[in-house]
């Protein structure tokens, strides 16, 4: 089985798609194969799976690790339907501080990739909805960063009002704060 790998809005958030054989059973797919990944020039070094379960309303960001920790994330939704969000967050880059958004659902073999430099959320659409997401990185505290969702500046369109959000998550930074003090800056490497 192959992939296919579509830019998003922002080019370096990816849309993986994984083909999937289908019958009356149901389906197989392959969701990451190392050698397949490497020839479609995607990253193959992933150190941690996450598993996240969320009842509908619950939104999960905006976080980050920061290059003290780097993390990219390779996001698919396993149960329900999620908004996968990516914030970047590097500053000096043409896109700076723009977001993109894509809809992962159960079984449509789609997979977002968040590089490094990004700030992720994700909002369950579905009264269980499960996210699995592969990193780059350790999960390390110290690194981690977040920015409050519904950020004016950010001005990112959620499909609710009043999502369901960890205490964290409502007392995390604005966007003008960060770009007081980013934690990431745009390296351009010429074409």
């Amino acid at each position: 089985m192959r992939v296919s790998v579509t830019p998003t809005a922002l080019p370096e958030v990816l849309l993986v798609e994984s083909f999937a054989v289908r019958d009356e059973r149901g389906f197989f797919a392959e969701v990451f194969h190392a050698e397949h990944w490497a020839a479609a020039g995607l990253p193959t070094s992933w150190v941690q799976d996450n598993h996240s379960r969320s009842r509908g309303g619950v939104l999960r960001g905006i976080h980050w690790q920061d290059d003290s920790a780097p993390m990219a994330k390779l996001v698919r939704c396993t149960r329900g339907a999620v908004l996968d969000v990516a914030v970047d967050l590097r500053f000096g880059s043409p896109t700076f501080g723009r977001w993109v958004s894509q809809r992962l659902e159960e079984g449509d073999g789609r997979q977002l990739l968040v590089p490094q430099g990004f700030g992720h959320a994700f909002l369950a659409l579905e009264s269980i909805t499960e996210v699995q997401y592969k990193c780059s990185g350790f999960y390390a505290p110290a690194a981690e960063g977040a920015l409050r969702w519904d950020d004016p500046e950010l001005a990112i369109e959620w499909p609710v009002d009043r999502p369901i959000v960890s205490a964290r998550d409502s007392a995390a930074g604005s966007f003008a704060e960060y770009r007081t003090d980013p934690v990431f800056s745009y390296v351009h490497s010429p074409a």
